[in-house]
């Protein structure tokens, strides 16, 4: 509840859109379960949130990992677990079979869930993998925000990549020895009922070791540098295998490959995006220009050559948008990547300059009648990306069916409608909206009037239209010369 609160408080008062912020909140907790899947994790990292929840966990406590098994698999003991880590419960199993039991189908869940996210942190390709995880109920719990692990000898581990903190859940209560099953199952149930004492004395000692550099970790002891034999030190205070340090240290390069993959796309977007951007920019403004009309119908007619060079142009920046989009999907790129003000204005850019085209060259092939509408059909995935990264940097409350990059479908699909002599009341409510948005996208500068004014598609729609959505429409531009 503490976590949704504080999620909830976040989203209230420090909303972009808003002038005055006050002070953000804060939220730690104290063997804390997990509460979502990875997309909170992202949706945190993405907003820049994941420093305002703070997570302390001591080294055995069952109840962070408790989510990571599936109900099904402690459901025996489930209720009477539950019964000992309440404080004011008098009776304890903790000594019982049935402790030892549930720890040990939480953790070997916890193996399968850890052992999986392993295996993909560290590339693997085998198809196996996948076809295990297609028959093995795996957990889809993860933790986020800023994890604090307590070794119980004083020292405070401090780690913020959240694939790494999944390994330490499972890796840092693992056993040496199968007879000491029983201890770790009672010290798994009485420690969550020990952070005060705990933390009364770490804090008080102020030895808090910061894992950053995870793909740096130190395998072993070196006491040849004393910030490496600090980490070395707190690794082995925690328990850590060199499987397991194997592991942090694979979830370090992972973060460290999504960053050197965002410069990769960074730099290609400065070596094909932007000419090709220019080129359709000069190729809209010589349109509207030298040839009076909008460039959506002198590249639907593609009749020179430079409307086949905008083509081109429109095809590169595609696949350079394409890739993007892809590497977003598959999760290589850094969970800031969508939320950034450069990405955001750039995707917003390329669709109001391109989608129109994208548009043009459907209908010029004739595909509407072939597919269906090319909003329900054919819209490419990098324009609905671009289009939520920026509604949802403005706060939008919900997704805009027709925007100022796609009206241009909305028109073909209106004036195909109306044409072919269908009843107009079925669309009168899609033509009022579209004339409302076009009034609200020229005031606020998103389109300028002589982005439709100019295109005979337009004007065909328009001179179809009943009188009175033709002088509505009439008023809205009535000061573009020439129309």
């Amino acid at each position: 509840m503490a976590v949704f609160a504080t999620f909830w408080t976040l989203e209230e008062y420090l909303n972009p859109t808003k002038t005055q912020k006050p002070k953000p909140p804060f939220c730690v907790t104290f063997g804390s379960p997990l509460i979502g899947n990875h997309i909170l994790s992202h949706a945190s990292r993405r907003e820049n949130w994941s420093r305002y929840f703070i997570h302390f966990v001591l080294r055995y406590d069952i109840v962070p990992r408790i989510l990571l098994a599936p109900v099904s698999c402690i459901e025996k003991t489930f209720g009477s677990i539950f019964q000992s880590l309440n404080p004011k419960f008098k009776t304890s199993i903790q000594d019982s079979p049935q402790a030892a039991e549930f720890f040990s189908s939480v953790m070997r869940n916890t193996a399968s869930v850890t052992s999986h996210a392993a295996c993909i942190l560290m590339g693997s390709t085998n198809l196996l993998l996948e076809t295990v995880a297609n028959f093995v109920d795996l957990s889809p719990y993860r933790p986020f925000g800023t994890y604090i692990f307590c070794n119980g000898n004083g020292q405070l581990i401090v780690v913020k990549n959240s694939d790494a903190v999944l390994q330490l859940l499972f890796h840092t209560a693992q056993l040496s020895d199968l007879a000491e099953l029983p201890e770790v199952a009672k010290d798994s149930i009485s420690q969550h009922l020990s952070y005060e004492a705990e933390l009364e004395d770490s804090l008080g000692m102020q030895n808090i070791v910061y894992l950053e550099q995870l793909e740096q970790l130190p395998l072993s002891a070196d006491g040849s540098d004393s910030d490496v034999a600090t980490i070395s030190a707190a690794l082995d205070g925690l328990g850590l295998s060199t499987r397991a340090r194997l592991c942090l240290r694979a979830a370090g390069e992972l973060q460290k490959q999504k960053k050197k993959n965002e410069e990769k796309i960074s730099k290609e977007f400065e070596d094909k995006a932007v000419a090709s951007m220019r080129y359709l920019e000069n190729y809209k403004t010589s349109c509207e220009v030298q040839k009076g009309t909008g460039y959506y119908d002198a590249f639907k007619v593609q009749k020179e050559e430079n409307d086949f060079q905008a083509n081109v142009k429109r095809l590169v920046l595609a696949g350079v948008w394409d890739e993007v989009i892809e590497m977003l999907k598959r999760y290589e790129l850094p969970d800031e990547f969508e939320g950034k003000k450069e990405w955001i204005q750039r995707g917003t850019n390329f669709r109001r300059l391109v989608e129109p085209l994208d548009i043009a060259n459907y209908h010029r092939h004739l595909k509407n009648e072939d597919t269906g509408p090319y909003m329900i059909r054919a819209r490419p995935k990098r324009y609905r990306y671009s289009q939520r990264w920026l509604e949802h940097a403005k706060r939008e409350p919900k997704a805009v069916p027709i925007t100022e990059s796609s009206f241009w479908a909305e028109v073909e699909e209106l004036h195909s409608w109306i044409n072919s002599k269908k009843a107009f009341d079925e669309v009168r409510e899609r033509v009022e909206q579209l004339q409302r948005d076009l009034k609200k996208w020229t005031d606020e500068n998103e389109l300028t009037k002589d982005t439709f004014s100019k295109d005979p598609s337009f004007i065909k729609f328009y001179e179809i239209l009943p009188p009175e959505n033709k002088a509505n429409i009439t008023a809205l531009l009535a000061n573009v010369k020439g129309f």
